[in-house]
């Protein structure tokens, strides 16, 4: 059976670069989608994977532009063949408390973090629809589901995005779709270690598990919801935090 495209938006970031590796080691076709101004470091990273054995296909766009998606989304199936798995990973923060919030912070991350999600998955949906199988997973946030505080704009787009991914599964279920949120808590990653040490551990302390998750473990969680075998689940949301948040 020839192996299945799987596209992963963000897939050059901290989480996205990991789901990307487990799924080629897997042995899907990966392409991984940038903002275009990334595109340099990202062509970098994909060169040193291709050191490791992982053929990554790069496919710079900007998610927030539904044209632009759906150009994006063309040009992979060009270049690998129909997209079945669609990983909507792209995510930006700007935070502010709400009082002092811009429309032009609230704006870039719904934007990016949200109407992404609509904006590619509409662009994939015909195609999986027509040859009755696809998998989509959206990568949400447990500050999606407690709220955070300083991150309105980034905690409703990712509550968001689970509602998103409830109605689209109702849509889909008959067709062989399924559409499944990940709900990351605090990931080690460039971020969680850029913040003040003493922030960072009373954020570590108030985590059950006692520590950070790591990138592949969300990637495991995505790996198993994209399998051919998880047709059964859609419409859910798997939290991978540690306990810090049990809805």
């Amino acid at each position: 059976m020839q192996a299945r495209v799987a596209l992963i938006t963000g897939g050059t970031g901290a989480i996205g670069r990991v789901i990307c590796q487990h799924l080629v080691d897997a042995g899907y076709k990966v392409a991984a989608n940038c903002y275009p101004a990334d595109a340099e470091l990202a062509a970098a990273w994909v060169a040193e994977e291709a050191k490791q054995g992982r053929t990554i296909h790069l496919e710079p766009f900007d998610v927030s532009s539904f044209e632009e998606a759906a150009a994006g989304v063309e040009r992979v199936e060009e270049a690998l063949g129909p997209i079945e798995i669609l990983v909507n990973a792209a995510g930006i923060t700007r935070d502010s408390r709400l009082v002092k919030m811009s429309p032009e912070q609230w704006s870039a991350v719904v934007h990016t973090n949200l109407d992404s999600v609509f904006n590619v998955t509409r662009a994939v949906l015909p195609g999986m629809l027509g040859r009755n199988y696809g998998r989509v997973v959206n990568i949400s946030s447990v500050n999606g589901q407690r709220g955070q505080f300083g991150q309105a704009n980034y905690s409703a787009a990712k509550a968001g995005a689970h509602g998103f991914t409830m109605a689209v599964a109702r849509e889909t279920a008959r067709k062989g779709v399924t559409v499944n949120t990940v709900s990351p808590g605090y990931i080690e990653s460039p971020l969680i270690m850029g913040v003040p040490e003493p922030v960072r551990e009373g954020i570590r302390e108030s985590i059950p598990a006692g520590r950070f998750g790591q990138p592949s473990e969300i990637a495991r969680t995505v790996q198993f919801l994209v399998d051919e075998q998880a047709g059964y689940i859609t419409g859910a949301d798997l939290s991978v935090n540690g306990g810090y948040h049990m809805g």
